[in-house]
């Protein structure tokens, strides 16, 4: 007796189907997002991110009772070297008043404080709020 060859139903085949069209539509999207994201500058977030973690390091050695000028000043100076490539991480607001004038008030804070560094935690402390107040005004009006 012949046994009838069965062939697999259609259903199976449109499984396939549309698992292999998931499957390259993953790999198209990877690739097109990892494309998009070679075409934009690190440049910005890095400067940002390196500026915060300064900051933060700040506000940890206040946290950590470590307010002497050998854990300040480095910070200060840092932040203040970083603080003049802010033109240059933002091209297009060069010519903007109001982010000029954020940045020059975050440099402002910075030169008083590397003139007349923290001596103790409590100025260390109103050093830090204040910096953090240059950057949230900053990052309020252009984010």
């Amino acid at each position: 007796m012949n046994t009838p060859t069965r062939r697999p139903s259609a259903a199976y085949r449109y499984l396939f189907v549309a698992g292999l069209g998931l499957i390259v539509g993953i790999v198209a999207t990877v690739m097109v997002s990892r494309a998009i994201q070679a075409r934009q500058d690190p440049f910005p977030d890095s400067l940002m991110h390196v500026m915060q973690r300064q900051v933060d390091l700040l506000g940890d050695a206040q946290a950590q009772n470590r307010c002497s000028l050998a854990d300040s000043v480095p910070r200060l100076q840092t932040l203040r070297s970083l603080s003049n490539d802010m033109d240059i991480a933002f091209p297009d607001m060069r010519d903007n008043a109001q982010f000029q004038q954020h940045a020059s008030g975050l440099r402002a804070t910075l030169n008083t404080a590397l003139a007349s560094p923290p001596t103790d935690c409590a100025a260390m402390g109103t050093l830090v709020e204040k910096i953090k107040t240059n950057c949230q005004a900053c990052h309020q009006d252009f984010r």
